[in-house]
């Protein structure tokens, strides 16, 4: 069995997102990572491996991106993946949740894979259809906000959250699976794994290498075309009220609470 997980960089949680208003695109400079939400998916692919149902003869991970984002693909290989493949090429900048599910599943096409594997979103632009997208393509059958997995055969069955409950789904093998944060707890990676990961195999594609139709991708290729953005207006400073006199400082709150009808 072939496990391919699908990873993203994405700009660290404590950096405040900003949209560069020339592109309006996400602003990515900045201290960058694995998106936190993948680091799950990479968890269930090593909890099926080793839970001996099936034998698992190979973890892939998966990215689109820049040059960069090889430093998430090292730390997806740290946390268990045994090789990575880097979909990366200046004709996908831009390319919105449609064309990215599309040049993901080209990049999928080409490892045959039994199961692929996702975060349910990712910590930047916060989509939760990327998997969706790409099981359009690879004609599968998909699921997202998984929380379970039990797997016999060539059948999975999968606990997921809805609205109001959960819902237990059968699928066939090959399918698309987003698993929601609350299935597992990721690991820590060790150190020797960590110093490893830079010398796992890397593939690096082109949108050529997968076959990529250059007109479905990139900015001129996405349907969802941005409009303006502007930062939101500052607030203005609050009042503050020295403690001088208890008395009057009391009245003073008491006044401001009751001008806005607060008490």
């Amino acid at each position: 069995m072939k496990i391919c997980v699908l990873v993203k960089e994405v700009p660290d949680a404590a950096v405040e997102k900003r949209i560069d208003p020339v592109t309006g695109r996400m602003d990515r400079s900045g201290e960058r990572n694995l998106n936190p939400y993948d680091t799950h998916a990479i968890e269930a692919a090593m909890q099926i491996r080793e839970g001996g149902v099936v034998q698992v003869e190979e973890i892939v991970a998966v990215t689109m991106g820049p040059g960069s984002a090889t430093r998430a693909l090292q730390k997806a290989v740290s946390l268990g993946a045994d090789r990575s493949v880097h979909l990366t090429d200046d004709g996908l900048a831009g390319s919105d949740v449609a064309a990215t599910g599309y040049a993901l599943s080209r990049a999928l096409e080409s490892e045959s894979p039994d199961l692929v594997l996702l975060g349910q979103q990712s910590d930047d632009g916060e989509c939760y259809t990327i998997g969706a997208v790409v099981a359009e393509h690879l004609k599968m059958p998909s699921l997202t906000q998984v929380i379970k997995m039990d797997l016999a055969g060539d059948t999975l069955t999968c606990e997921r959250q809805a609205e109001y409950g959960y819902d237990t789904v059968q699928v066939t093998l090959p399918a698309v699976i987003s698993v929601g944060d609350a299935i597992n707890e990721p690991r820590y990676p060790s150190l020797k794994a960590i110093m490893g990961a830079k010398k796992k195999p890397l593939q690096t594609l082109s949108a050529a290498d997968a076959g990529i139709d250059p007109a479905l991708v990139g900015a001129e290729g996405s349907r969802v075309q941005c409009g303006e953005f502007k930062d939101p207006p500052a607030k203005p400073a609050g009042e503050i009220i020295e403690d001088e006199d208890t008395d009057a400082t009391v009245a003073r709150i008491v006044a401001w609470l009751d001008e806005r009808k607060l008490i």
